[in-house]
């Protein structure tokens, strides 16, 4: 049997990247996928790729995971058409980098709407679902949450992620009663758009591990997936 066999896997930011890469991961697992993104046609694309290799998905409209009602909307209609939710992994995110002494606060605004609160309405929003199903959380922090940057300047993506990271542990937390299942996946630099030192699959593989019954004693964990970065050069995490 498929490690996600007949699992329904809510998943934002499915258009591209570590989103695009879940979906397709999902999907080959056995998961009823239901992406969303703001980028519509891109996640619709998503959705072809999957339906070609005879996987189940559904993408609703363009997803706004900062807006509660498009993200109340999206988790509707993943309920209406699967009957429930047993995975919801929070993906999606947006960030605006600067330093303290020049970042425009309707940057930091920006971002921790993006990667923070995005994350709470999401879980939120599906959180009854979730205790029905007795489901897990996967959410995405960083390693800019876990050590500063002498080299980036990134207030705003540090707080994010730091929140994040702190966020899914109390998940974990309240989730524990019901049966519930929280864990955080924090990669370091990843191949999205930019230069090879980790890859989308390299997060994939350990999102699909911690969403399967394989990882049932593990919550409130934060896995980095960063290649040992922090490990080895100290100091000089991305």
């Amino acid at each position: 049997m498929k490690r996600l066999e007949g699992k329904v896997a809510l998943i934002s930011g499915t258009a591209r990247g570590q989103g695009r890469a879940a979906a397709l991961r999902f999907a080959a697992e056995g998961a009823l996928v239901v992406g969303g993104d703001l980028l519509h046609e891109e996640a619709v694309e998503t959705q072809r790729l999957i339906a070609r290799e005879g996987g189940t998905v559904l993408t609703p409209g363009p997803l706004d995971v900062t807006d509660e009602p498009s993200v109340r909307s999206w988790v509707a209609e993943a309920v209406d058409a699967f009957g429930g939710i047993d995975i919801v992994y929070a993906n999606a995110g947006a960030v605006r980098f600067g330093g303290i002494a020049d970042q425009p606060y309707e940057d930091f605004v920006f971002t921790l709407r993006a990667e923070l609160d995005s994350v709470w309405l999401t879980v939120r929003a599906a959180w009854p679902h979730l205790i029905d199903s007795h489901g897990c959380v996967l959410t995405v922090g960083s390693t800019a949450g876990l050590t500063g940057s002498l080299t980036n300047q990134r207030t705003a993506h540090s707080a994010s992620k730091g929140g994040v990271i702190a966020l899914t542990r109390q998940l974990a937390a309240e989730g524990a009663p019901y049966g519930i299942r929280a864990n955080c996946v924090s990669p370091g630099m990843i191949d999205t758009d930019g230069s090879r030192t980790g890859t989308p699959d390299d997060v994939v593989n350990a999102a699909v591990f911690l969403a399967s019954d394989e990882a049932s004693y593990i919550t409130g964990a934060n896995l980095v997936v960063h290649g040992g970065w922090s490990t080895v050069l100290p100091g000089a995490t991305p």
